[in-house]
């Protein structure tokens, strides 16, 4: 006897396209959650088991997982998500961004893939005709955390490219690249270089509310303190909710370190920082948190990640 199409289960691949899908349609957090919680708005239970603190994939990725182990239960909030994703044509919020052209068609690749799931899934409704396997709970989770090291792998390689450039003007331009892209994989909303009055910022970008501009320098030499005497004048221009990041591949100064250790209104990283990142030691999220916390209680700029590996921040 036939299955009903209500019986019929989803493909697992299905719910992999569309958490795919929901991670690259936004780029910002704000319109990502405001989306969820419109399709959501009648789930409540739903929406009150999601972290939207975490990253766009990470939410997304237990979103789908809460739809596909209650199936039964969600499966037409699951068809109506995934048809109302797969028949996107435009990107506000990523027609917005510095590099809209890159996002907008990675977007669309994933949107399109999504469609040619619900395609099959609208065959197997009609037709009673496919049966859909199952997938073992560490098969997803494996697969929800290839991506996301596939990106960090991507990123080390670049990094490691640019360690043996020989030309430093590329490698400073990379380098811009590169931070942003590692941001955003972390959902820190980063800003690409811009040019106000008489002044050029390297980036800036956004975490737990606070607004951070950023410099950035891979030099041969640490940076000293009259180049960090100049990037404090430059955060003190801005708004009081202004903080700032100083990337120094090379390190800084003993002196330069020692000024910006009573009070500092910025913190800093450099290589063996973006080394525990890329390894996935650290996540940079929880990095800036740490170096912010320090910064906070004892004013000091600098915050190893060794001492924060060895318990001695």
């Amino acid at each position: 006897m036939p299955q009903s199409a209500g019986s019929k289960k989803i493909n697992p691949r299905a719910y992999i396209a569309l958490a795919d899908a929901l991670t690259v349609i936004f780029w910002n957090k704000p319109p990502f959650e405001r989306y969820l919680r419109g399709m959501l708005q009648e789930h409540s239970e739903l929406l009150a088991r999601l972290d939207f603190s975490t990253t766009k994939r990470e939410t997304s990725g237990h979103l789908v997982d809460l739809l596909r182990v209650n199936e039964a239960r969600y499966r037409d909030l699951t068809v109506k998500l995934m048809l109302d994703v797969a028949e996107m044509k435009r990107f506000p919020n990523l027609e917005q961004q510095v590099d809209w052209d890159e996002m907008v068609a990675c977007a669309e690749a994933a949107v399109a893939d999504l469609g040619e799931w619900t395609e099959r899934q609208r065959s197997v409704i009609r037709e009673h005709e496919e049966h859909a396997a199952t997938i073992a709970d560490s098969a997803r989770q494996a697969e929800q955390a290839r991506l996301f090291n596939a990106d960090h792998e991507a990123l080390q390689l670049g990094f490691f490219e640019m360690h043996a450039a020989a030309d430093p003007h590329k490698r400073g331009t990379d380098f811009e690249r590169f931070i942003n892209k590692l941001f955003g994989l972390y959902d820190l909303e980063p800003r690409a270089s811009y040019s106000l009055d008489h002044e050029q910022i390297d980036g800036a970008f956004t975490y737990a509310t606070d607004h951070y501009i950023l410099e950035a320098k891979w030099w041969k030499e640490p940076i000293g303190r009259s180049l960090l005497d100049i990037f404090k004048s430059s955060i003190e221009r801005k708004g009081k909710n202004t903080l700032g990041l100083y990337i120094s591949m090379s390190g800084f100064t003993s002196d330069a370190l020692a000024v910006y250790s009573y009070s500092t209104p910025f913190i800093t990283m450099d290589g063996s920082d973006f080394m525990a990142v890329l390894e996935q030691r650290i996540r940079l999220d929880d990095l800036i948190a740490r170096k912010r916390q320090h910064a906070s209680q004892t004013g000091h700029c600098y915050l190893p990640v060794s001492a924060i590996f060895s318990g001695t921040d």
